[in-house]
């Protein structure tokens, strides 16, 4: 791997001759704390393209003061006396969430959350109490007992698994400086969870790193060290730290290494840390460059010592452990609503029985002494009282034992079987081979279980560009040198023996990425010699190579004459510069925090790196001074084009400057990322005093970062214009068929991205975003006022547009072919004004009558701002996707977030729901995944609703014919068992297996997908008409078997076994009139569902202490028996048969011809114009 390769390190190297003595310079933490990203592409807002959250964190940390309460005091190599007045957290970490004492009462807790839960709970505890005693004390609790037992074994092992891996992270040892005795302290190995605060720690090459520890010195004599990220942020590629020059003199004498260090209270700021060491008398300034944080690794560099400032539970890592905000379904949103309807009919259903039952007691109120239900007195002589407490008491009586029976209107089953559901979703999902990345080895993940419907009703796309849509590959292509464009005349891409390549001794190395080069600038490189243009370029190149945090690695080849050198960065555009700045022959080869070594075509030089000012949100570039072999020393800067020019000396060159302006808009109108590079050369005393001003700031405790910056922009000035760059991003496979395919199904994709707009527009011009007929409408405006009137007058015309539609279509038969389509685009500067203001509401009306808004140089939170601005006005649902940290907030306020496992780490994996490796796979995560996952469940929940009422209605006429005494003919096993044995299995083999559409015809029929989005699956009318159906076919279940044996001898318990056979066949028979798709499991589910509920009533039947002992036998050996099975089902099926009939034949959904076309046409031959769909139909009238 390359990153186990140690440093190049050419041999001899040049002996460092500067103008200048090399001051003991290391980057000052606010300075080198914004990391080079995106240079190219930074908004106009003051936030970057990508980070720019914690570039914001960053700097306000560097000028936030620390006061005695918001500070720690940590003696170094004195763990006691640090812990002396504050005992600070241990290194012992926990992310276990029970123990063996505390599992069962917050276990318990945590799923009593849900209501329905402590309903069934009452209802359970009402059930024991002797007057309400409907069911048995036992058979009452087992519904509850059972969903509350499987959901704690799940947490239970989920928990286990924690704690094992906890045991082995605590477990693990590193070198910790401690003992005494005749050989002094020496390193010991110690567990990490014994480390404390304060204690010298030493981490060797490839260790991870156990706590947050200060640097102190490493095995590079210049202090530097390389450690990896991927455990804290997904990023592999190596960082840069650095030990204080002040501490590097004491790594000989580490016993008696004394000092102290005043730093921050823990916090999550992962890229911020403010602190102060003092260290002989003297203070020093601690920024982010001089901690490495627990779970990185230490890379390329054989070790490193650091002092423990934050330990176990207060670690950057583990503050940033919480998961992302929890969501929850549209659905089960919608659930709530019909769950609450339900409980009205519940309530009804009672009060009609309380009240029934009190108007029977007082007209047989003289009957009742020896009613069989109530009976006053147990004999003639005995007036006590027995079962029988007055009307009053017995109407409050049998209200609560109505609840008590009618209780499983509420489905307590359905909560378990969505889990259940969700989880064979997710399985499927992430085993489809249609949504595995090969380029990463990555698999989908489902992260969140809870939202997989969602999927299905997505109406809003909202995409990030760079490495979402785009590779985040880049690649050099094209340069303006000195106001000549290097655009054309393209070589091909050089072999491994044509590439250029430096020579190390008796070895050959060359970088390890090829990059085309024009052979015009070329040829001006190596003949150009001291002359103005020739000079230029090599100035221009120079800068590239040079200005950079790039690391070089070397990588191992079969040949061992020859390696490959890695350039490893947290950039991928400063990668592609150095790259091809190697490739025109600038190679760096070497770099350490106080020199780097290029290879200039041919000749090894040695520069000193005397400064350096990272890029960060304010000044939008970076800069670096160097020491020159000649004896210069010269500055370097390169940045945004927005940003350069007003820093670059216009009163010369200015023709030069013009021509690359000119460059540079063609640049981008190719989709091309610009970067313009500048320079100047210091003088003695331009030197002097920046050394000066530098030393200052960064030695200065409070509001640090604001001096370093203006010490930036006062040395970042006056610049010679050197040329621009251009940097292709390739967009990713598939992208502009994936954003076609999700226009036809309805779905609006908005592109929010950090890009200048001319490079915006190009892609999205070349993603089909874009098209050369919409009419677009440009919002650029700089004041409030401008975007009031910019709003209003795009009102205007998105009105007149929309008449001019309205007209168009009234003239062509109704038709929509002639509808104008709409683009907005729209900066992050005017939403500045725009966002949070009353002019959010204008931007809305003009962004919905849009078919695609494209938001150009957005701040992260300018994202979620626009995604809320939907969210918050419409009940559509929303989806947000993107690879990067800048993501993160659009991810987490989208009701779905998705993220890219790319280029730029996993912070947007890990605030997702669903993570996947391409944009592509987004069609199919919707349109096959989504469309199967609603259509499911919006049945499956349904159809529990329908299932539970039918048993209800039931046993509702029942109780009718029976006194309202609520006493029932079914067993109290059979109705415990109905709901999570007899017809539990089938609904969710059901959710997690039928298909109402082949994955063929949903990816060739987008508009298929618009049948989610009008909810025609699941609605209040259907909810309706379900419970309509059940009324009759509870009728059926009822009456049919009472009124065949009215008159005969057959006692109530056997008619409760013919009423619990034909309730689960009826309801079976209603599920499999609707499966889609049958299999073998379907269909063992179903019809061994009635095969379990026949055997179980015999079992139940035949144990001589149940009630109805011997019932089912006085009845199943008659022929009436099954004639009645067979007539409650073609009754109770009639009218469902019938609707469904004539919607189908009358009325079709665009499923419905899908399905049709799937069974009887050639689907390999349909066009579109053979299925005209529905796209703007009502939701389907019939049942479900």
């Amino acid at each position: 791997m390359a990153q186990d390769r140690p440093l190049l390190d050419p041999s001899p190297r040049p002996p460092p001759a500067p103008l200048l003595p090399e001051p003991p310079i290391r980057l000052d933490p606010a300075a080198r704390s914004a990391r080079v990203d995106r240079i190219s592409f930074v908004a106009d807002t003051p936030v970057p393209r990508r980070g720019s959250r914690a570039d914001s964190d960053r700097l306000a940390a560097s000028q936030r003061e620390l006061s005695d309460d918001d500070a720690r005091l940590v003696y170094i190599n004195d763990p006691s006396r640090t812990n002396e007045r504050f005992e600070f957290a241990g290194n012992s970490i926990r992310t276990g969430k029970y123990s063996v004492l505390t599992f069962l009462p917050r276990n318990l807790f945590e799923q009593f959350h849900r209501v329905a839960y402590i309903y069934f709970l009452v209802i359970a505890v009402l059930n024991q109490l002797p007057q309400l005693a409907v069911f048995g004390r036992g058979a009452s609790v087992l519904p509850l007992a059972f969903v509350l037992l499987v959901t704690a074994v799940k947490d239970a092992y989920e928990d286990w698994r924690r704690h094992r891996s906890d045991r082995i992270e605590n477990g693990r040892t590193a070198s910790v400086l401690a003992g005494a005795g005749a050989g002094g302290r020496q390193f010991q190995p110690v567990r990490w969870k014994d480390i404390r605060v304060g204690e010298i720690i030493r981490i060797a090459a490839n260790e991870s790193i156990p706590c947050d520890m200060v640097l102190l010195f490493t095995s590079d004599p210049t202090g530097v060290a390389y450690v990896q990220t991927i455990n804290l942020d997904g990023e592999s590629n190596l960082k840069t730290r650095y030990a204080k020059q002040e501490t590097l003199s004491k790594s000989v004498d580490m016993e008696g290494f004394t000092g102290f260090i005043r730093c921050e209270r823990p916090n999550r700021n992962i890229y911020g840390f403010h602190a102060n060491m003092e260290i002989d008398g003297r203070k020093v300034s601690l920024g982010p460059p001089n901690i490495v944080l627990r779970g990185c690794e230490i890379k390329n560099t054989a070790w490193a010592v650091g002092v423990a400032v934050y330990a176990g539970t207060e670690t950057k890592v583990m503050l940033n452990s919480s998961g992302a905000p929890s969501k929850r379904s549209r659905l089960e949103t919608h659930m709530n609503r019909e769950t609450l309807l339900l409980s009205g009919l519940l309530i009804t259903l009672c009060l009609v029985v309380c009240v029934l039952a009190g108007v029977w007691l007082r007209n047989h109120k003289d009957e009742l002494d020896y009613s069989p239900y109530f009976r006053k007195r147990a004999s003639p002589d005995d007036d006590s009282s027995y079962n029988y407490y007055g009307i009053g008491m017995q109407i409050f009586f049998t209200l609560l034992m109505s609840v008590i029976v009618f209780q499983i209107m509420i489905p307590i089953s359905l909560y378990i079987s969505m889990e259940l559901v969700r989880l064979g979703q997710a399985y499927f999902m992430i085993r489809d081979a249609s949504l595995y990345d090969e380029a990463s080895n990555s698999r989908f993940q489902c992260r969140a279980l809870n939202i997989n419907e969602d999927l299905g009703q997505i109406k809003y796309v909202f995409s990030d560009k760079t490495g979402t849509l785009t590779e985040n590959k880049m690649e050099f292509q094209c340069a303006s040198i000195n106001g000549v464009d290097y655009s054309g005349g393209k070589a091909s891409l050089p072999g491994d023996g044509e590439a250029y390549s430096v020579v190390v001794g008796d070895q050959f190395w060359r970088p390890k990425l090829l990059v085309k080069t024009d052979p015009q600038l070329v040829r001006l490189l190596r003949s150009g010699g001291e002359r103005g243009e020739g000079m230029r370029a090599r100035e221009f190149f120079l800068a590239l190579a040079a200005c950079n945090t790039i690391v070089p690695l070397t990588v191992e080849t079969p040949d061992p004459k020859r390696k490959l050198i890695d350039y490893q960065g947290e950039s991928p555009d400063e990668v592609a510069l150095v790259y091809a700045a190697a490739a025109y022959g600038f190679v760096l080869v070497e770099r350490t925090s106080g020199h780097i070594v290029i290879d200039v075509l041919g000749e090894r030089l040695r520069f000193d790196v005397l400064g350096l000012h990272e890029f960060d949100s304010d000044r939008k570039r970076m800069s670096v001074i160097i020491g020159c072999p000649d004896k210069t020393v010269k500055l370097f800067v390169k940045g945004a084009d927005n940003s350069m020019f007003g820093v670059i000396e216009r009163s010369i060159n200015l023709d030069i400057i013009q021509a690359t302006e000119t460059h540079l808009h063609a640049y981008s109108s190719l989709g091309l990322r610009t970067l313009v590079i500048g320079m100047r050369e210091l003088s003695r005393a331009e030197f002097d005093d920046w050394q000066s001003a530098y030393e200052k700031a960064s030695t200065t405790l409070f509001g640090r970062g604001g001096l370093l910056r203006a010490v930036a922009a006062n040395v970042e000035c006056n610049l010679h214009i050197l040329g621009a760059s251009g940097i292709e991003d390739k967009l990713q496979q598939g992208v502009p068929e994936a954003i076609e395919s999700l226009r036809q199904a309805g779905i609006k994709v908005w592109v929010l991205t950090g890009d200048k707009q001319e490079t915006a527009i190009s892609i999205g011009y070349s993603c089909k975003l874009l098209t050369s007929e919409m009419t677009q409408i440009v919002i650029n405006s700089h004041s409030k006022d401008y975007c009031r009137k910019s709003l209003e007058d795009a009102i205007a015309m998105t009105d007149r547009l929309a008449a001019m539609s309205l007209g168009a279509q009234n003239t062509i038969t109704g038709t929509e072919s002639q509808r104008v389509p709409i683009a907005l685009i729209i900066d992050g500067t005017s939403l500045v004004y725009i966002l949070e203001t009353e002019l959010e509401e204008e931007l809305f009306k003009v962004a919905t009558a849009c078919d695609v808004v494209l938001c150009c140089r957005v701040a992260p939170l300018q994202k979620a701002g626009i995604v809320a601005l939907i969210k918050n006005r419409t009940d559509d649902m929303t989806l947000a996707i993107g690879d990067g940290a800048n993501d993160v907030s659009m991810i987490q306020m989208a009701d779905v977030g998705v993220g890219i496992s790319g280029q730029e780490g996993r912070q947007a994996v890990m605030a997702s729901d669903f993570a996947m490796g391409q944009f592509r796979f987004l069609v199919t995560l919707l349109l096959v995944h989504g469309h199967w996952n609603y259509q499911r469940m919006a049945y499956m929940i349904l159809y529990n609703f329908y299932r539970n009422a039918v048993f209800v209605f039931m046993l509702f006429w029942y109780v009718l014919y029976t006194a309202f005494s609520l006493t029932t003919a079914i067993t109290e096993w059979s109705s415990v068992l109905y709901s999570v044995i007899y017809t539990a299995l089938p609904t969710i083999v059901v959710g997690i297996l039928d298909k109402d559409l082949s994955r063929k015809t949903l990816l060739k029929y987008p508009q298929l997908y618009g049948s989610g989005q009008r909810e025609e699956r699941y609605n209040l009318k259907l909810f309706i008409l379900t419970m309509m159906d059940t009324v009759w076919q509870s009728l059926a279940i009822f009456f049919i078997p009472f009124l065949a044996y009215r008159h005969s001898t057959i006692d109530g318990s056997s008619l409760g076994d013919i009423w619990t056979l034909a309730v689960v066949i009826l309801v079976n028979i209603h599920l499999a009139l609707d499966v889609f798709r049958w299999n073998w499991i379907t269909h063992a589910s179903m019809w061994g569902c009635i095969v379990a509920t026949a055997i179980c009533v015999i079992i139940i039947d035949s144990i001589p202490v149940l009630p109805g002992y011997w019932s089912i036998y006085h009845v199943m050996g008659t022929g009436l028996f099954w004639l009645l099975l067979l007539g409650i089902t073609v009754a109770g099926m009639v009218p469902r048969f019938a609707m469904k009939a004539f919607t189908e034949y009358f009325m079709p959904s665009d499923i419905q011809i899908a399905r049709e076309l799937e069974k009887f046409g050639n689907l390999n031959e349909a066009t579109a114009s053979e299925i005209p769909m529905s796209t703007f139909s009502q939701p389907q009238q019939g049942f479900i």
